[in-house]
């Protein structure tokens, strides 16, 4: 029997100043906004299936490539560094498994509300308080790579380093909903249930 994981979801998202915006000759300010600190729960597997938790990108989300519109610029398969506090993100863009990376990006949508539900995170810029776009982000999950998953943002570490909650990726299954078909190899999995993928990891 695997423990099922997840990553709690968010009550909300906070605004940061990040551009000064000037349109039709009335100046605006555009603010991006990011979902607060990952909260890991711990669960037994036979737990009732959520559509919180952690996702792989292994699967595009239904949500547009296209979106609203942000001052940040990233594509769709894009991976970012998310960081920063509650109160004063950053994102910046990053190469993907890099050890600056923390997410990918895996839809655009007009608000952060549009992204599919089981995303791991969202950044969203607005003018004037309105959202103009969101970037729907999953965790840049590695197969053999780790990540330190307890802390403000997940963070990659190297696998011989210690973290307050070190895991690392055995492997992705997709079209499934129950990390008992993880490996013997994993003892835990992030499940997504919309899009039916687990990704089975082994705590360090």
């Amino acid at each position: 029997m695997f423990a099922d994981l997840s990553l709690g979801r968010f009550v909300g998202a906070v605004a940061i100043t990040v551009a000064a915006f000037v349109a039709a000759g009335c100046g605006g300010t555009i603010d991006g906004n990011a979902q607060p600190a990952i909260d890991v729960v711990p669960a037994t597997s036979s737990a009732a299936p959520t559509t919180s938790g952690k996702t792989t990108t292994s699967k595009p989300a239904p949500t547009s490539s296209r979106g609203g519109d942000t001052d940040f610029q990233a594509s769709v398969g894009d991976c970012v560094a998310l960081g920063g506090t509650v109160d004063d993100a950053t994102i910046e863009k990053a190469s993907c498994g890099s050890r600056s990376s923390n997410y990918k990006v895996i839809g655009k949508a007009k608000t952060s509300s549009a992204c599919i539900s089981d995303r791991d995170n969202f950044y969203a810029e607005t003018l004037n308080g309105i959202e103009t776009g969101a970037l729907c982000l999953d965790i840049d999950w590695v197969v053999g790579g780790c990540m330190d998953v307890g802390g403000e943002e997940p963070s990659r570490i190297d696998c011989t380093e210690s973290g307050s909650e070190p895991v690392k990726v055995i492997t992705i299954l997709n079209d499934s909903d129950s990390v008992d078909s993880c490996p013997d190899d994993a003892d835990s999995g992030f499940k997504y249930a919309e899009r039916r993928i687990v990704v089975c990891v082994e705590s360090l």
